[in-house]
């Protein structure tokens, strides 16, 4: 007789290429504040030697660049860990609302200076939900600096906190509010979970907006919208970090966005009473 075997590699050759697209970013993110580093430190030896009033210039210019890549070293590692567990659902619970609160007051040193407005609505007790605070605390925090970002002087991003809601409400409650938005989930809560209620976190900004074309790959490391139209910069790897972290809670990210509007992006966490 004959003997047919057949193996389907493309999952791996799919891990493989976006093992090889991850790390060519991560070099690429990485050489750029290097080689100004390296050039400012040349001048700074060369030319510059006797001019105190450049190389203060520089030395300032040098700390943003150091700062660039402590931020995109911490976001690395904050992706590696949560990739490594992301597969086991957590343990225990977390009282989402604190973990709000403490990223609002956290946040609003930043919000002052740029001259925003946090403004968290909601639930004003407990919202218990599975989880593990510092993880949780991650997604918050990237999402509100996300909307900071991207908000204008006198704007305000909205932190809304929503606890007891069945899946579809949780869903239209976290991202299917705007008539004329573009919509997506990002992450979709596993069929046929356990849970029975969901928390929502809510964050909604007035910034410019996002077109429609641009929501599937916001997720994506390293991936920036539209970069000549002058976004904010930074490491890329915020919503990334995000998108893994509610995928291992056994939540959903859902983001809607109209340009001249602003973006909103919901996370549904299961409630810890829920099961």
């Amino acid at each position: 007789g004959v003997l047919v075997s057949l193996h389907d590699f493309t999952d791996i050759k799919r891990m493989e290429l976006a093992r090889v697209d991850f790390l060519a970013n991560a070099s690429h993110e990485l050489r750029t504040p290097l080689t100004s580093l390296s050039g400012f430190i040349e001048t700074m030896r060369g030319p510059a030697r006797d001019d105190p009033e450049a190389r203060d210039r520089f030395l300032e210019i040098m700390q943003g660049q150091a700062d660039r890549m402590r931020r995109l070293i911490s976001d690395l590692l904050s992706l590696s860990r949560i990739e490594l567990v992301e597969h086991r659902p957590p343990e225990g619970e977390a009282d989402l609302a604190a973990v709000v609160v403490e990223a609002r007051d956290a946040l609003a040193p930043v919000a002052k200076e740029r001259g925003v407005e946090l403004r968290v609505t909601g639930v004003t007790g407990a919202v218990n939900v599975t989880g593990v605070r510092d993880e949780l605390a991650q997604v918050v925090q990237n999402l509100i600096d996300n909307a900071l970002k991207y908000s204008e002087k006198g704007g305000v991003v909205d932190i809304e906190v929503l606890a007891g809601l069945g899946p579809d409400e949780a869903a239209a409650l976290g991202g299917r509010r705007w008539d004329d938005a573009g919509r997506m989930s990002i992450v979709t809560a596993p069929a046929g979970g356990r849970a029975r209620s969901f928390a929502v976190l809510r964050v909604s900004d007035g910034g410019p907006g996002i077109e429609r074309q641009y929501l599937p790959r916001l997720s994506e490391r390293f991936y920036r919208v539209d970069q000549g139209r002058g976004l904010k910069p930074g490491t890329g790897l915020g919503l990334a970090i995000v998108k893994h972290v509610v995928q291992r809670h056994r939540g959903a990210l859902l983001v809607e966005s109209e340009p001249g509007r602003g973006s909103a992006f919901g996370v549904m966490l299961p409630m810890a009473d829920a099961a």
